[in-house]
Parts: C-alpha cells; structure tokens; sequence
C-alpha cells in the first residue's frame, strides 16, 4: 500500500511515519498492491487530528479521529477502520480477495459483534433533476433542510451531489469512470 502524508501546522517526523506504516500494514491482506492510502495531519491549539483515506479500486474507506496527542488519533482512526472493515465483511469479501479478511475481523474477547443484518430500503423516492448550478443546488439544499442534494449540474450536463461536511462546509460529488 502506497501512503502520501499531508501536513497541515505540522512537520511529522519519521517515527510517527514509521507507526502509521506499521499500524496501517495489518491490513496489507484486505487491500490490492494499487490501494492507496492518503494520511493528512492537522495540528490545532488544543487538539491533533488525523484522517486516513484509503482508496482501493472504486472502494473508498475513510476514517477521521481528533485527540489531544496524534498517535492516540491514529490508534483510534485503525481501530475504527477495522470496526468498518468487521461490520461490513460479508459484502466486502464479495468485492476484495476471498477469506482475507477472516484473520483481521476475527472479534476481540471483550468485543460486541453485531448480527449480519442486509441493507433495507424503507423509502423509494423519485426526484426531478433539473439543471442548475452548484450555488442553486446548495440553496436547495439548504431550503428542504437535507444533508445532500442531488441535481443536473447546469455547466457540465452530469448528475451531480452536494453535501454539507461535519465541519459546517459544502462539498461536491463529481462521478467518474473509477480509473
């Protein structure tokens, strides 16, 4: 797995470099040679945080943590990268290398395991998407109170989604092939 560092108010020295490597390599099975893994860093007054993205094929696996000490935050960012990993096994396995992910998601003693449940659809909505532009579809947005909203982008023509982050900003969901 190939890792591209990111700092943001901070220098990472090569120990803190070594461990996410180290910490990251547990899941060397699970992903493909090409997986990619973007690590960015952000030192803040009172708190360090840590956001692991791996990207492999046209699977995406994120994970962000915020603590006082960043080694603590990656700590917590693989755990929750493992929890994501156990809690979707079984459709992953269809995705990625069978069996691989048995000896990763093995539940720890002291762990809850959830029961296998598939994904229900409760609610079927059609939507019209009309062409508009990215400010309209964030007005939009805004005004049905949702988190997400989907539309025809005006400029290029392809179905867009915009989104409200966690930290209060817009984002943008443009498709592409996967390559």
């Amino acid at each position: 797995m190939k890792i591209t560092y990111t700092e943001r108010r901070v220098n990472l020295r090569d120990n803190f470099k070594q461990r996410v490597e180290k910490k990251l390599s547990k899941f060397d099975k699970v992903f493909s040679d090409e997986a990619q893994a973007f690590v960015v860093v952000t030192v803040d007054k009172n708190s360090q945080t840590v956001e692991i993205t791996i990207r492999d094929k046209s699977m995406v696996y994120r994970v962000e943590k915020t603590m006082p000490e960043m080694n603590d935050a990656v700590d917590k960012c693989v755990d929750a990268l493992g929890r994501q990993l156990r809690k979707n096994k079984a459709k992953l396995e269809k995705r990625l290398r069978q069996g691989s992910l048995e000896e990763l998601t093995a539940p720890a003693e002291d762990v809850e395991v959830e029961a296998e449940e598939d994904y229900t659809v409760v609610r079927t909505k059609k939507i019209p998407v009309k062409p508009i532009t990215v400010d309209e579809a964030i007005l939009e947005m805004n005004m049905v109170g949702h988190k997400f909203y989907m539309f025809t982008n005006a400029e290029t023509g392809a179905v867009n989604v915009v989104y409200l982050r966690d930290d209060g900003r817009y984002g943008l969901l443009i498709p592409t092939s996967g390559e």
